[in-house]
């Protein structure tokens, strides 16, 4: 072998790496591009869900997970609501979206109130309505069903 022909063999071998580099190069770009646009086109074009043949109702517990006094968030159809069992008024829920800036609203087990943390709104735990702070409606009901055990929540239009 001549010195020329070894020489043409070292330079394919350079122009092989070198356009597996580039490839290599351009699919990262591409990977990239990809998982930085997909949740925004998500966003932008959400997929249409059909629901369920219970007409929306979702399984939000079983009534141990709600004692007397206590309360929690849980999602109903990707939207969160707050379930509470009030001393008074027994199970109840709600939009947990506030009616102020669409906060998402918790729990206030020492005043026994549901809570708009981002500012201070407070709602009353049996009716959903207003009791202080910038909101300005009340939060919308949902409806409750037991069933044996188990607590079921569904928008009140279903």
């Amino acid at each position: 072998m001549s010195h020329t022909d070894e020489h043409d063999i070292v330079q394919t071998e350079e122009v092989s790496r070198r356009r597996f580099m580039g490839w290599l190069l351009g699919f990262s770009a591409l990977a990239t591009a990809a998982g930085v646009f997909t949740p925004i086109m998500g966003y932008l074009w959400p997929t249409k869900r059909q629901l369920g043949e219970s007409g929306g109702r979702a399984q939000v517990g079983t009534l141990a997970d709600f004692p007397a006094g206590h309360g929690k968030v849980a999602p109903v159809n990707d939207k969160p609501v707050i379930i509470v069992n009030t001393q008074q008024g027994g199970l109840k829920a709600f939009s947990a979206i506030c009616t102020h800036l669409g906060c998402i609203t918790e729990w206030d087990e020492r005043r026994q109130i549901i809570l708009c943390p981002c500012h201070d709104g407070r709602f009353n735990p049996i009716n959903g309505d207003v009791i202080s702070g910038p909101p300005p409606s009340p939060l919308p009901e949902m409806l409750v069903a037991v069933e044996g055990e188990n607590v079921y929540v569904s928008a009140a239009n279903a």
